[in-house]
């Protein structure tokens, strides 16, 4: 017999559906709410089974033991370190596996950002897993929407776990982004960041990180929307703006401190890049 819920020590929170009516009606709550979330430790014989989906996007993360879930007719295994991310409207089962049931931190949201969020997650059809690289912090933000939840559900509070939400699918969405220690590209970014007062050859990086010049720049360009030499010169800028902000050395001395001898060419590079030269972003009042 499969159980929707009912596990030893778990924690489960359901929001009244006349309160997720109300916050869907307005500003803020109507772009993102958490209407259920909770935690199920060994979960033996957890499983769910919509043929016409949910209502709600749904987001199961595993953090010991294992499990299933499936859509279109193909069974995926979640181990941990795994997510789910099932949009509204989609048909799925999921369930614990019964050698090692799975332990899931979990919760359900609606509103009007969360497709765009599913999609920036890397969510797509027939596709409803993750592979977790900070399943920490992503445990963590559901831990802290799970407290809130269980403190209590008045508006204020589900403001809250809407923001909680929010970050949520950034965290996902940034984890796959992101680099993983000892990858190739996690190394040549270090490289590059250890090296913003000098010159990079692509090739010469990528033969130092074992890819080929046409692979490593396609790596940029998933990270980080452009290329190898365009990180290198952002990592440059990043540097010099924390110069004009925080000492009084000369344009060109910070231009030698970032690795451009020629002062000229670094005001025409920052002003590119600003939409302004570096004595008018100085001059200019922040904060």
């Amino acid at each position: 017999m499969e159980l929707a819920d009912g596990f030893v020590h778990q924690r489960l929170n359901v929001v009244p559906r006349p309160l997720i009516d109300s916050a869907l009606a307005r500003p803020v709550t109507r772009r993102m709410i958490v209407t259920d979330a909770g935690w199920f430790p060994h979960a033996d014989h957890h499983g769910r089974h919509r043929p016409s989906g949910a209502t709600e996007t749904i987001v199961i993360v595993c953090v010991a033991g294992t499990g299933w879930v499936e859509h279109d007719g193909a069974r995926t295994r979640v181990g941990p370190g795994g997510a789910v991310v099932i949009p509204g409207g989609v048909s799925h089962s999921y369930g614990a596996s019964e050698s090692d049931p799975w332990t899931i931190w979990w919760c359900h949201v609606r509103g009007t950002d969360v497709a765009e969020l599913v999609e920036a997650a890397g969510i797509r059809p027939g596709e409803l897993t993750l592979s977790l690289r900070s399943i920490d912090r992503i445990t963590a933000q559901l831990d802290e929407i799970v407290s809130a939840l269980e403190r209590d559900t008045t508006p204020a509070r589900l403001v809250a776990t809407a923001g909680m939400a929010w970050r949520l699918f950034t965290l996902l969405a940034v984890d796959r982004i992101l680099p993983e220690d000892g990858t190739p590209l996690e190394r040549a970014m270090r490289y590059l960041e250890e090296r913003v007062d000098g010159r990079v050859q692509v090739a010469e990086l990528a033969a130092l990180v074992g890819v080929s010049p046409s692979h490593l720049a396609a790596l940029f360009r998933g990270a980080t929307g452009g290329g190898v030499l365009a990180h290198h010169l952002s990592l440059k800028m990043a540097r010099a703006r924390r110069l004009l902000d925080t000492s009084d050395r000369t344009v060109a001395e910070i231009a030698r401190e970032v690795g451009m001898d020629d002062p000229f060419y670094f005001s025409r590079q920052f002003r590119k890049v600003h939409g302004m030269s570096p004595t008018a972003y100085r001059d200019t009042r922040k904060g």
